[in-house]
């Protein structure tokens, strides 16, 4: 599917383009533990970036494909984006593989969630990297500084998530060893199984704002239990994942009150089913409601840029036979982050610290950065990142401490 739709778009532009705008870069990335006494090299990835593109007045087109060399012996390729643009009067119409963009929160994800995860090394790439690209059609009808958004999506894409033999892995906790059954994991393309989603943006003079709704798939199958009989005498747990359908609602605004930027967003998802502590009743699932929002501002203090967040995530209707997992500790889960930023040397050298901290399990994820332009194509970039606790979404890679490098050349 990849390959079609990169060969038909490709033989698009060149029948009807005189010139192909061509970018990208290489970039080398280099990572190591540097936790528990250990030293070992957890990244070793060369990435080569391409990206072919044209605009002319009535249609635009992009081709953004994307090779990962990991650790010498691994070919890796993607093909991120691959659309064509239509512009007409008072509309827009993008049809093909595209990355979609929504919401005001900076590093989590509550009203953007037409793209999902690639959390093949947990949340330490760049976003652009970690969403993925989906199939489908988006379009965009303009009145004055009003979008109405409408996408429909007819092939649904999955969380992808890092494998088992990888340092970012997350598997779950079962009393017993399971037997993973993928029979029901896959949701066939059709109209019936198609995704949809609305979005009304405004532009005004105090404050910018987001409505939206969906109806998806949850990207993250739910893990179905159940026992068949191992033929010794005993039982085997049988996990079944399977996605089910979400109702999402939600918005987001933006406004400036004197040097603060204040920023908002919130989501209701409505049919999440979430695993309990017994197995054996109703497959091991339950069905409840849950709201995530995000209270955010930015400001610059004494020439360094500031960005802070809080963020929650409520079950409604909580029980107490509900499994805790590292996105919910109980009914609640809490969070903030951290940005501060400063640049010198011409905006040359950048210095950055980020920070996840989660108030339920006392983790954290610290990332200090250094960014420096050494010339106008080529970035190099050092930094850490630090897991902190010992349980939730951050504390499980407590022993994935570690230092890195990127050399990034562009064109």
């Amino acid at each position: 599917m990849k390959k079609i739709i990169f060969m038909i778009l490709l033989s698009t532009q060149i029948a009807f383009s005189q010139v192909i705008d061509f970018s990208g870069y290489v970039r080398n990335y280099s990572g190591m533990l540097v936790g528990n006494g250990s030293t070992d090299f957890v990244i070793l990835q060369n990435t080569f970036n391409l990206n072919f593109e044209n605009r002319l007045d009535s249609y635009a087109f992009k081709v953004n494909p994307m090779i990962y060399h990991d650790n010498f012996d691994s070919l890796t390729f993607r093909l991120r984006e691959a659309y064509i643009d239509l512009y007409f009067d008072n509309f827009d119409l993008r049809l093909g593989k595209q990355q979609i963009v929504w919401g005001k929160a900076d590093g989590v994800f509550i009203t953007d969630i037409v793209s999902p995860k690639n959390l093949f090394q947990f949340l330490l790439p760049e976003f652009d990297e970690i969403r993925i690209g989906v199939v489908g059609a988006k379009f965009d009808y303009y009145i004055g500084d009003n979008t109405i958004e409408a996408v429909w999506l007819p092939v649904f894409t999955p969380t992808k998530y890092a494998g088992i033999n990888s340092p970012w892995s997350i598997m779950p906790d079962f009393p017993i060893p399971p037997v993973i059954d993928n029979s029901k994991r896959d949701v066939k393309p059709s109209l019936e199984n198609s995704e949809f989603f609305l979005k009304y943006s405004a532009l005004t003079e105090y404050v910018d704002f987001e409505i939206m709704g969906g109806y998806m798939w949850d990207d993250d199958p739910t893990m179905y239990s159940s026992f068949a009989p191992n033929g010794s005498g005993g039982f085997n747990l049988i996990i079944t994942p399977e996605h089910n359908r979400l109702s999402l609602a939600g918005g987001s605004f933006s406004t400036t009150l004197g040097p603060f930027v204040f920023r908002g967003e919130a989501a209701y998802y409505s049919g999440k089913y979430f695993n309990t502590i017994n197995a054996r009743v109703n497959n091991g699932v339950i069905k409840k409601d849950y709201i995530h929002y995000m209270l955010g501002t930015d400001f610059t203090l004494f020439d360094i840029n500031i960005s802070m967040q809080f963020i929650q995530k409520a079950i409604i209707d909580y029980e107490n036979i509900i499994k805790p997992n590292p996105l919910f500790h109980d009914d609640a889960n809490n969070m903030a982050t951290f940005l501060a930023r400063y640049s010198m040397l011409n905006e040359t050298l950048d210095l950055e610290f980020f920070m996840y901290y989660d108030f339920e399990y006392d983790d954290a994820l610290l990332r200090p950065r250094i960014l420096y332009d050494l010339s106008d194509a080529i970035n190099l970039q050092f930094g850490g990142n630090i897991f902190t606790g010992s349980e939730g979404q951050f504390g499980q890679f407590d022993k994935n401490d570690m230092v890195y490098g990127k050399i990034i050349y562009s064109f």
